[in-house]
């Protein structure tokens, strides 16, 4: 393994900071981490299990976290690179500049991380934030139950106060990841007496308690990302305990916010397999006269893209009043057009792919038209997890428009 570059030197000016930034990014790059995701690899989620991830993603992940440009606004002693807004944004287009792969992703640094922020206290920052900028550990979530999902102020885990810790028994359903995370966030039970909004707490639990187990989910992909993950008398110390032991719902609530705007991103791309939809559509439709050779592909990819660039400007507006703490109901606005407009995006792409489309397995089909066809089943998810589309528009409704109920 190569020794990383030397780090660039405080900025005086945001064009020396580009400068710098240029410059350091193109020598701590990879190649190999340049540029779409191939087919069977996937981003790096951090955590203690790196064993499928390639040395370069390793190496990569590495050498931004040391810089702290894993999450560049962070404050430098919670691990991230303590820059200013337009620092960040200009670390941003030079990673795009370069085509460099996130050097990490996750639940952790996506929704977590930015709840701890706000309301954490100081020794819980200091203890989980470093690893999560760093991707030492990887965190899975466990909101749903079997019989909490849309209604999810109606959840059943339990945590007994048991003097200097938590007793924990339940079960959490659709946890992503919980067989592959080092730790988990729960919603909890913490006074089966009172209000079922007011009950609730915040607990950070590490999944190597005694009394934790995880049993796959597959799905129609014929993958199995979704796990169901059972506490059997977990003994959880107090002090992992997020706020109040009855505020919990107000937490889930903010990170909610997150999730949401998260889902947001998931119709912007346009990437497939290695290249573009349209350089997708070019090489199976093909050309006539030089244009795209099917009209009413034509026409379909143009108008996602125009729906992709609105997404994506509405994404933009949201930020900034997200900054301001104007947020309101805008999250669910994201994440239902995002999730709704993923979908859509799967729909062309197995227009464009026909009958390349219909495979399972077998080498007459083509290792990203295989990818493709699974990730279209799974974009069916997309509209249910995170809270389903219909309850979205309800909080549309009710939040933004402000319909009566």
């Amino acid at each position: 393994m190569s020794s990383p570059p030397t780090s660039p030197e405080p900025p005086a000016d945001l064009d020396a900071f580009r400068e710098d930034t240029r410059r350091w990014l193109a020598d701590a790059c990879p190649q190999s981490m340049r540029g779409p995701v191939p087919p069977g690899e996937g981003l790096n989620w951090g955590g203690s299990d790196q064993a499928d991830q390639s040395e370069d993603s390793r190496l990569w992940l590495t050498r931004m976290a040391e810089q702290g440009f894993t999450l560049p606004e962070w404050p430098v002693e919670y691990g991230g690179g303590g820059l200013n807004r337009a620092e960040a944004k200009i670390l941003r287009q030079e990673l795009k500049a370069l085509r460099a792969r996130p050097a990490l992703t996750g639940v952790g640094q996506l929704l977590l991380g930015p709840v701890l922020l706000e309301v954490g206290s100081e020794t819980q920052k200091l203890e989980h934030l470093p690893k999560i900028a760093r991707g030492q550990v990887r965190w899975c979530q466990g909101y749903s139950e079997p019989g909490a999902g849309s209604d999810l102020a109606s959840l059943q885990c339990r945590a007994e106060d048991q003097g200097h810790h938590y007793l924990v028994n339940g079960s959490k359903l659709w946890t992503s990841y919980a067989d592959r995370a080092d730790w988990i966030f729960c919603l909890v039970r913490t006074d089966p007496d009172a209000k079922k909004h007011d009950g609730i707490g915040f607990l950070l639990i590490d999944m190597k308690s005694p009394g934790i187990s995880t049993s796959k989910i597959r799905l129609i992909s014929g993958e199995s990302p979704f796990c169901e993950t059972f506490f059997e008398n977990v003994t959880v110390p107090k002090a992992q305990m997020l706020g109040e032991p009855t505020g919990g719902w107000g937490i889930a609530k903010k990170l909610l916010q997150y999730e949401r705007s998260a889902a947001a991103s998931l119709g912007g791309s346009s990437a497939v397999g290695g290249g573009s939809m349209l350089e997708l559509a070019k090489e199976v439709v093909g050309l006539q006269h030089g244009t795209l050779a099917d009209p009413e592909l034509r026409l379909r990819i143009a108008q996602l893209k125009m729906d992709q660039s609105a997404m994506a400007l509405s994404a933009r507006r949201v930020g900034e009043e997200k900054r301001e703490g104007t947020v309101g109901g805008t999250g669910a606005i994201l994440k239902y057009v995002g999730t709704e407009l993923n979908k859509k995006r799967y729909e062309v792409l197995m227009s464009i792919l026909g009958t390349q489309g219909l495979g399972w397995d077998g080498s007459e089909y083509k290792p990203r038209d295989l990818a493709t066809t699974r990730a279209w089943l799974r974009s069916k998810a997309n509209s249910i997890e995170g809270g389903t589309s219909e309850i979205q528009l309800n909080i549309i409704a009710k939040r933004v428009l402000g319909m009566p109920d």
